[in-house]
């Protein structure tokens, strides 16, 4: 069905080949995520990012030193506005 005067044509030794370099692919692939294992997310520093962050703004003039350590003691102890009672009338 495939074939023409007893050889491949052009098209399907190049569709061969692309099939070969696919299935390749695809084991290397298999292979390398099996061997690096699962994906280990990496500890985030949003209480370093907060801390820059505010020390930039007392930097730049944004907050006062009363704001800042108020702050500062919110991101150390984990609390929010709510503990605050920012935004309470």
């Amino acid at each position: 069905m495939f074939w023409y005067a007893n050889h491949w044509g052009w098209w399907q030794s190049a569709l061969s080949l692309l099939v070969m370099l696919g299935f390749w692919g695809l084991v290397a692939w298999g292979v390398y995520a099996v061997a690096r294992g699962p994906q280990r997310a990496q500890p985030s520093n949003n209480r370093q990012d907060a801390v820059s962050i505010l020390d930039e703004r007392l930097a730049r003039g944004e907050i006062d030193q009363e704001q800042y350590r108020e702050v500062l003691g919110l991101i150390r102890t984990g609390g929010g506005p709510a503990a605050a009672g920012w935004g309470q009338p």
